[in-house]
């Protein structure tokens, strides 16, 4: 072994102990991205490349939220990557497994982190759907669009597909804001009018929509904006609004 890689398992071993020691608290962000590539990088000095990463992407955020390609054009292995990847919609699925109650009935309190949790790290816009039985008990949740929010983007069809299929009662859609602010925009509103018109005619009632921007979650219900249809939209004070995105 050479006195390089020597050093780098020394640094490594240090590394590891001052974690066990005092925690994650007392690292520096390019620290904490220098622990992690340990396991993706076996023989480098990862605190270089972790420098590197950070000032390519501005933070540690920015390094885990950057897209699969520009990361790997950073000079990192497609492995790492996909680690970055992975690991950042691991930690979404883990946050929400700790608020999934056993019952499966729908929480109205804790669903905005849940669905905050959902688009951490998504970068392109995207609707997630939830169907619940008569008692609220959750039926089915998934991803059900990518692309924007408007009209045939939402893919009312599927949505209707699995609502039937699942002999859904209600329904919740929540879609993200990548980049933006969660204000609902006037064609957010539309769409959902649409998609309640939709499902009524099922006999399902969609009872809110939500729209994620980083750490902010908006409800429509909570925001007096779920409108049943373009007339009552059209004649409330939201209308043309400067309070919509």
């Amino acid at each position: 072994m050479s006195d390089e890689e020597s050093n780098i398992k020394l640094r490594r071993e240090q590394m590891k102990k001052k974690y066990l020691e005092y925690g994650i608290d007392i690292f520096e962000k390019h620290e904490l991205l220098e622990i992690l590539l340990y396991y993706c990088i076996q023989k480098k000095d990862t605190n270089i490349i972790a420098h590197r990463l950070m000032n390519k992407f501005g933070t540690l955020s920015g390094v885990m939220d950057a897209p699969y390609d520009l990361i790997v054009e950073s000079g990192v292995s497609e492995n790492t990557a996909f680690m970055f990847k992975f690991l950042t919609e691991f930690m979404g699925v883990y946050r929400n497994d700790k608020l999934q109650n056993g019952s499966k009935v729908v929480n109205r309190d804790i669903l905005p982190q849940k669905l905050i949790n959902l688009y951490l790290s998504k970068n392109t816009e995207m609707a997630y759907l939830i169907l619940m039985d008569l008692n609220l008990k959750e039926l089915y949740s998934g991803i059900v669009s990518h692309g924007s929010i408007i009209n045939t983007e939402l893919n009312i069809p599927k949505i209707c597909e699995l609502a039937i299929h699942h002999s859904a009662k209600y329904a919740i859609i929540a879609h993200n804001h990548p980049g933006g602010t969660s204000l609902p925009s006037q064609a957010d509103i539309i769409a959902t009018i649409n998609l309640y018109q939709t499902l009524k005619y099922l006999k399902v009632t969609l009872i809110d929509h939500f729209v994620v921007a980083g750490d902010d979650c908006v409800s429509f219900h909570d925001a007096g904006i779920m409108f049943k249809s373009k007339e009552e939209f059209m004649s409330s004070s939201f209308y043309n609004s400067s309070l919509l995105g």
